[in-house]
């Protein structure tokens, strides 16, 4: 029965995925950020497995492309930041997600960064 549940969510979430997508516009808004990174919350909330799932990953790498501009990464930067104030975010865990999800340049995770300083 989990089984089946956790194949309907990851098609649910590739739904979601498909028709942001289809919406693309100009600039990323940060509740299409928060949808994006939703597989990630049990990994930053400190729950198993000890790694990031494959969903998450590919929310990580599509955040990644789709904030492209200086100005859509430090607005979903900051989006990500009030969000860590309202989840209780393992910071150690959000700050392996890049290495175990193989990104470069990501948007981090983090009530301390300043967002001001990401191009």
């Amino acid at each position: 029965m989990e089984k089946k549940m956790r194949g309907l969510s990851a098609l649910t979430f590739g739904f979601v995925i498909l028709i942001l997508s289809a919406c693309h516009s100009e600039a990323m808004t940060c509740p299409e950020a928060l949808v994006i990174l939703l597989p990630c919350k049990p990994f930053l909330e400190g729950a198993l497995p000890d790694s990031p799932n494959f969903l998450c990953c590919l929310g990580v790498q599509k955040l990644t492309q789709e904030a492209s501009t200086t100005e859509t990464r430090r607005a979903v930067c900051q989006c990500l930041k009030n969000a860590t104030l309202g989840f209780h975010i393992n910071l150690d865990r959000a700050k392996q997600i890049p290495q175990l999800c193989h990104i470069n340049d990501p948007i981090p995770i983090d009530p301390n960064v300043d967002c001001n300083t990401l191009r």
